[in-house]
């Protein structure tokens, strides 16, 4: 992933976990929409392993449920 993306990225979460989610948006989604077919599989994960750094918080996916 380029570092431009990843700041973006890194930027949008910070931007949604101070609930300015219009903000997050137009910063990400550009950088998004114009990523090819590897950079774009690159982002997918890169926002499924960091969930808490958009909801500040933290899921423990081991934990079972009552």
């Amino acid at each position: 992933m380029r570092p431009s993306t990843l700041r973006a990225l890194n930027r949008a979460a910070e931007l949604t976990r101070q609930n300015r989610l219009t903000e997050a948006m137009l910063i990400a989604e550009p950088v998004i929409l114009t990523a090819d077919v590897y950079e774009s599989e690159e982002i997918r994960r890169w926002l499924l392993d960091h969930v808490a750094d958009f909801t500040g918080e933290n899921h423990d996916d081991s934990k079972e449920l009552p």
